[in-house]
């Protein structure tokens, strides 16, 4: 799909709703800026591809609002030395922002319509994550581990363990914890066996499923 002038200059708008809202990071800004959001999105709904919403993919699923993609990214504090795991493939869309910020990125979805959609379009698009696996997100990768920074996309009743104990000493991930409504959690490895918790605003995510044989 063409990425025209006109979903530029949406684009363009889009970053400043961001800037408005509070994202600072420029890495992140420049990462939304370049990546065209209309490319994930069902063909119906390519007239709201800029606006700041969530929006439905297949399999009852979502394509987040760009403020929570810019939002959580910005949380990472990515670099692009960075190992990025990525828990819920979805659309493909957060997936592409980050492959902007760093330079090894994994990422799981359970779903396999999901998978199979996002596969194609990454091709297409000439995206290249350094993994993109079908499985269950709650086991994270471990034969690929560990990771600088995990972000799972979906919302989670509790903290997956095998998630945490994934991460490098100083390693951080950016979870939306809660059953109706997320808290965004960001966790920083400070030993083997303690984090620093932090706790963001209040988001609402499609819940994060486990037990994917």
């Amino acid at each position: 799909m063409n990425d025209t002038t006109k979903f530029q200059g949406l684009r363009r708008q889009l970053i400043k709703l961001l800037i408005s809202k509070g994202i600072k990071n420029e890495s992140v800004l420049n990462a939304i800026k370049e990546v065209p959001r209309h490319c994930f999105m069902d063909p119906s709904l390519l007239d709201f591809a800029y606006e700041d919403n969530a929006y439905p993919i297949a399999a009852d699923q979502t394509i987040s609002q760009p403020y929570t993609v810019a939002y959580q990214s910005q949380l990472l504090e990515l670099d692009l030395s960075h190992k990025v795991l990525e828990i819920g493939t979805g659309s493909g869309y957060q997936t592409a922002v980050l492959i902007k910020l760093a330079n090894q990125v994994y990422t799981i979805e359970r779903q396999l319509l999901l998978f199979k959609k996002t596969q194609r379009l990454f091709t297409e698009l000439g995206l290249r994550p350094k993994k993109h696996v079908f499985g269950d997100g709650y086991k994270g990768l471990p034969d690929q581990a560990p990771f600088d920074r995990i972000i799972v996309t979906a919302g989670a009743p509790e903290v997956p363990k095998p998630l945490l104990n994934q991460l490098v000493i100083g390693g951080k991930l950016v979870i939306p914890v809660g059953k109706k409504e997320q808290i965004m959690t960001r966790y920083t490895r400070i030993s083997d066996r303690n984090f620093n918790k932090e706790k963001f605003g209040l988001f609402r995510f499609v819940p994060l499923l486990e037990n994917k044989k």
